[in-house]
């Protein structure tokens, strides 16, 4: 299928709040998205409906060609999932954080996906490192090392190097390219606008709406920046609103 997901009016409501309003969203094999938006616009709550964290309350549609509302268990095995809040066995070394990873997903081969996700994510030279002792962006480096160790067909990033250096970034992003590039979809939020132009598209979501959607060059059009692109369309987002 060319699309890994293909979901349409998803919505999502808490209380009298509609925290996702009817969205349409695409999301291409071998293509990295941006998922753009102020906070509490939406973002996180799309993606745990899209792997089958968090129930719908409505929308219909496929994610790596199941139904995303009625095949979510499916779904799970074949998503690698980062949360903003990254959690490991901080007295377990890299290594031994990855093994357990690998095991709840395979029966055999566990040393070489070990060995493969730590050269995957140049993890090798510290694989015995306690990983309490990590800064944060060798942290993030190992949460994305735990969510490719079963080779999954997309990856949903939320905020992934929220905090974490510029050289770290660069190194993360590298990393997701190449993964991409191997036919995967990625679907990736951040606020940084210099890690949105590495997308091959960019989705803008605010308060529960997509504004809009497109290259990085449709985005830019008729703006300065892509920043300024940003920051209209969350200005036209509150308008609509009030």
């Amino acid at each position: 299928m060319k699309y890994a997901i293909d979901v349409r009016n998803l919505t999502k409501k808490i209380k009298n709040n509609v925290i996702v309003d009817h969205i349409n969203i695409r999301v291409q094999r071998g293509k990295i998205y941006g998922f753009l938006g102020p906070n509490g616009s939406g973002k996180t709550t799309t993606m745990r409906m899209l792997c089958g964290l968090l129930s719908s309350d409505e929308g219909e549609g496929h994610c790596l060609g199941f139904d995303f509302k009625k095949e979510s268990d499916k779904i799970k095995s074949r998503v690698g999932y980062m949360t903003q809040k990254v959690s490991f066995w901080e007295d377990l070394t890299i290594r031994e954080n990855l093994e357990f990873t690998a095991k709840m997903f395979y029966e055999d081969d566990i040393e070489k996906r070990v060995r493969e996700s730590l050269e995957n994510a140049a993890l090798t030279p510290h694989a015995d490192r306690l990983a309490g002792t990590l800064s944060g962006g060798w942290k993030q480096r190992l949460a994305l090392a735990a969510c490719l160790i079963h080779e999954p067909e997309l990856l949903l990033l939320d905020e992934p190097t929220a905090g974490v250096d510029p050289k770290a970034r660069k190194e993360f992003w590298e990393t997701i390219r190449r993964f991409a590039d191997g036919g995967s979809a990625v679907l990736v939020s951040t606020h940084y606008t210099d890690e949105a132009e590495r997308c091959d598209k960019i989705i803008y979501i605010a308060y529960g709406s997509i504004m809009a959607e497109g290259t990085v060059a449709e985005i830019k059009s008729g703006f300065s920046s892509l920043e300024d692109s940003f920051v209209y369309h969350i200005n036209e987002s509150l308008r609509n609103k009030s």
